[in-house]
């Protein structure tokens, strides 16, 4: 199986401009910012969406919470506020099979998102 987009990423097969990084996660700018801060949090371990979590693997997500409030701090967002949002599924937005959470902020967001 062609791995996917983001574990090229984690393997630095593909270049990105990491903002965070530890041994369970990823955190990179997005190429097509929605918003002044607009960056991805990915697990290291691939998953491909929240449908494929189990409770060998649903841990990683609490960490990635945790993590969204380091970065949201290290960019200055923690107190003007920000969003986290992940697509499950080609319905829902998913373009890349690999779980993964945008954080957005920056500016007013708006709801609904579209």
């Amino acid at each position: 199986m062609e791995e996917c987009l983001f574990c090229k990423i984690i393997k630095g097969e593909i270049p990105s401009e990491k903002v965070y990084e530890d041994e369970l996660v990823l955190s990179f700018k997005d190429i097509k910012p929605e918003a002044p801060v607009h960056v991805l949090i990915i697990p290291k371990q691939h998953i491909s969406s929240i449908n494929d979590l189990n409770e060998d693997n649903a841990k990683v997500i609490s960490h990635v919470f945790s993590v969204a409030k380091i970065i949201a701090k290290k960019l200055n967002i923690a107190e003007t506020g920000y969003r986290i949002v992940s697509n499950c599924g080609e319905d829902g937005g998913q373009t890349v099979s690999h779980i993964h959470f945008h954080l957005l902020g920056g500016r007013t967001l708006r709801w609904p998102p579209g």
